[in-house]
């Protein structure tokens, strides 16, 4: 590749994430080839300018999977299969991780998930700033590439998202609690109130910004869903059952009048609800973590996700190899205000981490 070459990015499925994806990397100076297998999709992406052209792209460095989670595996195999595609980076953007992950296993494969979305459908909503300041988890595995890994997390944090490292299995029982079910619930009440809507025509029209708020997610599109509830369903049905108690608890309360009891759930989901982390930009004070490590497979991903589990954002990551080749040196920037936290756990699982503050 020419030195002052864009860098190169095909991006295989234009909904509402791969468009966004497309634009983002687009503006952010990426050339960006795009596809889908609904044509017309494909076509608005061109028209819109979140692609450079509609196709594939023998000669990208990475390509970001944006199919519905059934068709996952399979475009990867033929990605990596492809002719020139040895050092090719695949990641992809599925709402369940440990099926697609195991799936694929590869060691350039970087499976990853955004937090973010919105009820829009298609190319049409898309965002080239949706991604800002939004979580992006990903999800290395013990036979994960490091260069792959970097790449992947670097491309993630330029086009504005704080990167999450979360094993697999870690990240389908958290979604399920802060996406899967709460699709279905909104679905289950739009669907009551539907319902009702029909007896009492004027129902629907009584909405207000509380109930638009709870059900809008419900105005997404349908099509994406099965996949991940057949792929997710333990996770979802402890949540459901889960929830199920929490709503048998509220029928009691209300049922026998138990006032205080009802204060304190509410008091209780007020406060949760207010200390919901909000989209921050990176942190005035960074440190910098050295992590000495042997230079073998699987220890990124151990560092990475432990860090991840416990809530310490890594704004830069860098991965120096000793050239005796037995060991390296992990170099992350962190929050200085979670400097203690991360050394404290790297510390009980056995690395030797030295923090140092500007």
């Amino acid at each position: 590749m020419p030195k002052d070459a864009p860098r190169r990015c095909e991006v295989v499925g234009l909904g509402l994430i791969g468009t966004s994806i497309a634009w983002a990397l687009r503006e952010a100076g990426w050339a960006v080839s795009g596809r889908d297998r609904r044509a017309e999709r494909a076509e608005r992406a061109l028209a819109l300018g979140a692609i450079d052209r509609i196709g594939e792209d023998a000669g990208a460095e990475l390509a970001v999977i944006a199919t519905p989670v059934a068709e996952i595996a399979q475009v990867a195999a033929e990605l990596f299969a492809r002719e020139g595609a040895d050092a090719l980076v695949v990641t992809d953007v599925g709402g369940v991780k440990r099926e697609v992950v195991a799936a694929i296993d590869h060691p350039r494969f970087v499976g990853g998930h955004p937090m973010a979305g919105s009820e829009q459908e298609g190319p049409d909503g898309a965002d080239p700033a949706l991604f800002v300041g939004a979580t992006w988890v990903l999800c290395p595995t013990p036979s994960t590439d490091e260069a792959a890994y970097a790449a992947v997390r670097a491309t993630v944090r330029a086009v504005g998202a704080e990167v999450v490292a979360l094993a697999p299995e870690h990240h389908d029982a958290l979604v399920a609690v802060v996406s899967h079910v709460p699709h279905l619930t909104a679905a289950a009440l739009m669907t009551l109130a539907a319902d009702a809507s029909e007896e009492q025509g004027s129902l629907l029209r009584l909405a207000a910004g509380g109930f638009r708020d709870m059900t809008r997610i419900a105005a997404g599109d349908p099509a994406i869903w099965p996949d991940i509830f057949r792929d997710n369903a333990p996770a979802v049905l402890a949540v459901l059952d889960g929830l199920q108690i929490r709503l048998a608890e509220a029928r009691r309360i209300v049922a026998e009048g138990d006032r205080s009891a009802l204060v304190a759930l509410l008091e209780r989901a007020k406060a949760a609800r207010r200390n919901l982390p909000a989209r921050t930009p990176r942190p005035e004070s960074v440190v910098e973590c050295r992590i000495p490590v042997p230079d073998r497979p699987g220890v990124l991903a151990e560092v990475t996700t432990l860090l991840g589990e416990l809530g310490v954002n890594v704004y830069d990551l860098e991965i120096a190899h000793s050239a005796e080749g037995e060991r390296g040196v992990l170099v992350l920037s962190l929050d200085a205000k979670a400097a203690d936290l991360a050394r404290g756990g790297l510390v009980a699982r056995g690395y030797r981490p030295s923090i140092f503050r500007p």
